[in-house]
């Protein structure tokens, strides 16, 4: 019998797999196709002519999880230790699982805020817990009154999203006020905060959980190497959080992964002294510019994005049909690969919106424009 009877083929590789038989353009899986900088694939290579290969230390390789505690100082004024504070993941996904496993009871509530990443239920489930699924407002801001009536002695868990996929939306200073008054009123509750896009954000800048003092003692903050490096086939991250919790995060971390890879963390390493995170913005504001600018000649109507390399549009003038049709419609009549917002959703909702991933070079991007225009 199965652990996880609902659980099928997620929306990402069916559409991809999609976009692969109809030779569309894939706008559609959170993935750079542009090139990886040159200072880091060098480090690689240098890394794998030397004998690091075997296991490097459970919770990461000392020199990197020091860049980390350092890049945590200087991003956000937070000092973390680096032996007993920051963890190597392999990948933000690992994190996320590893987090949950270690810090979720059997017939606790975990509270997610659709629509939401698909990693966050299954752990919750495989915990024999139960996850609460909130919609978030129709602009994709929280919604604290229904967030709050939801909570209870028994929730053990909120995951938040910030920057948001798949909506590129950002949390405001009053989130963050809302979310202390509920962890004020209970005490057994714990933040798990996925920042993995916090590095791309735009004209407002991202609030991360490390900048809390009211709140980090009581969350773990996900961060991602994949995502900030343009990376995510190497799947490597980390996690943030105060030593009482990260050391039961360590002891499930022990025993699903044990360590990661070794020739990444070298050349991560070796990379954070030369890389400057701040640009990131920048580099990706300007992606989104330009996209934006080219989309604004189709028929879709573009919500605000500010944060992450999703671009929320909806298709309300163009189509009635529901999100996952209209999606399978644009690969194999037009050859553009999307994502519905619906799979997002425990309810499937139906907002008539798509997401577009703009981490593309600008030929990907203004060839699926281009075909979006026929519509």
């Amino acid at each position: 019998m199965s652990k996880l009877p609902h659980i099928t083929t997620s929306i990402f590789s069916i559409m991809s797999q999609m976009a692969n038989e109809h030779k569309a353009i894939n706008l559609s899986q959170g993935f750079p196709n542009f090139p990886v900088d040159e200072r880091l694939k060098n480090s690689v290579a240098k890394w794998a002519k030397e004998e690091v290969h075997q296991y490097l230390p459970m919770a990461g390789f000392m020199p990197l999880l020091e860049k980390i505690a350092m890049l945590t100082q200087i991003s956000y004024n937070r000092k973390v230790n680096p032996l007993t504070d920051v963890l190597v993941t392999a990948g933000a996904t690992e994190g996320i699982f590893a987090t949950i496993q270690a810090l979720v009871h059997p017939n606790e509530e975990v509270l997610i805020l659709d629509p939401s990443y698909d990693c966050y239920e299954t752990p919750v489930l495989l915990c024999n817990a139960i996850p609460r699924r909130i919609n978030l407002n129709d602009d994709f801001t929280p919604n604290w009154e229904v967030i709050g009536n939801a909570i209870s002695s028994k929730t053990r868990m909120i995951i938040i999203n910030n920057p948001h996929n798949p909506t590129g939306k950002i949390w405001i200073e009053n989130d963050f006020i809302q979310l202390e008054k509920l962890l004020n009123l209970y005490p057994n509750l714990l933040v798990l905060s996925d920042e993995v896009y916090e590095y791309i954000t735009f004209e407002n800048k991202h609030i991360s959980i490390n900048q809390k003092i009211n709140l980090r003692n009581r969350s773990v903050i996900v961060s991602s190497f994949g995502k900030s490096f343009h990376i995510t086939g190497w799947k490597i991250g980390y996690l943030i959080a105060p030593e009482h919790l990260m050391k039961e995060i360590k002891k499930v971390h022990q025993f699903l992964v044990f360590s990661v890879n070794s020739i990444a963390q070298n050349a991560i390493n070796d990379y954070m002294e030369v890389v400057q995170v701040e640009e990131l913005g920048k580099f990706y504001q300007q992606k989104r510019d330009f996209f934006r600018n080219l989309l604004e000649q189709t028929k879709f109507k573009l919500l605000p994005c500010e944060g992450s390399y999703f671009q929320v549009a909806s298709y309300k003038s163009i189509s009635d049909a529901s999100d996952l049709d209209f999606t399978k419609k644009l690969v194999t009549d037009y050859g553009v690969a999307t994502i519905p917002l619906s799979p997002f959703y425990a309810d499937a909702k139906q907002t008539q919106c798509v997401r577009f991933c703009f981490a593309k070079d600008e030929t990907t991007l203004q060839n699926a424009v281009e075909r979006l225009m026929k519509l």
